[in-house]
């Protein structure tokens, strides 16, 4: 399986994305997910994956074949985010539907993020479905996930906006990926993160976390004993009549109260 998120701020982009592929327990396997194309200085792109391998292996080597052999449309000659998304889409319906040809009824669909920004627009982040059709970020969801997403979602959920720091939406990404690494042992290091700066229009910080990242053993721990703590101190479930009680009606006396 797979998880990666995309964060778009007013500050930036956040990209983090695990590593590890799985077609069954006994053939676990590590890839990259994170791919980054760009010109500085004129555009920057990075683009996550997920779905089925040999599909996004296809599509990314189709888009970097596209920009080594000079076609009339790549990553680095689009106008827009917008095209740069419809591209892509493109190229892995086109890929999907090869591959489904020639092996029956197997399933090829993949997902893909891309994010980035091109000279005189905005930075944006684009998740593209399968059927090649995709959407952005918005002012009330300023993040998007592809792959295993349900685990990391509350977080996300709970903390990102438009407005936070680079730094806060980096943690609560991994804090994310941590979420989903515990409840789902076929997503795992390396964990990859790109932290792109608004209107650098540079490649953005890069890290990978390995196995033995202490680092990413620290957050674990402290978000571990964070958690603990914080449920020490909800409120006591205690029935009252001055919490959360409502006097029933004579009429609904039949009914049994617990």
């Amino acid at each position: 399986m797979t998880y990666c998120v995309a964060v778009a701020l007013k500050a930036g982009l956040v990209f983090v994305s695990d590593s590890r592929t799985n077609a069954g327990v006994d053939n676990v396997s590590t890839y990259s997910k994170m791919y980054g194309f760009g010109i500085p200085g004129e555009r920057q792109f990075v683009v996550m994956s997920s779905g089925n391998l040999a599909t996004t292996q296809a599509v990314v080597l189709q888009i970097k074949r596209d920009i080594k052999q000079g076609a009339d449309e790549t990553l680095l000659n689009v106008e827009n985010i917008n095209d740069a998304a419809e591209y892509i889409g493109n190229i892995s319906r086109t890929q999907q539907e090869k591959m489904t040809t020639s092996n029956g009824n197997a399933n090829f669909e993949a997902n893909f993020i891309i994010g980035g920004q091109i000279i005189g627009h905005k930075p944006a982040c684009y998740m593209i479905y399968p059927q090649g059709n995709y959407i952005t970020t918005s002012q009330d969801t300023a993040y998007l996930q592809i792959g295993e997403d349900k685990y990391g979602k509350p977080i996300l959920d709970r903390i990102i906006t438009p407005k936070s720091s680079l730094e806060t939406a980096t943690l609560c990404a991994l804090v994310s990926m941590d979420s989903t690494m515990r409840s789902n042992l076929t997503v795992g290091p390396p964990i990859e993160v790109t932290i792109y700066e608004a209107n650098s229009l540079q490649p953005g910080r890069y890290h990978r976390f390995d196995d033995d990242s202490e680092y990413l053993r620290e957050v674990k721990r402290t978000w571990d004993n964070l958690l603990k703590e914080a449920f020490k101190k909800l409120p006591p479930v205690a029935w009252s009549s001055n919490w959360d009680y409502k006097e029933e009606d004579d009429d609904d006396s039949s009914e049994q109260q617990f």
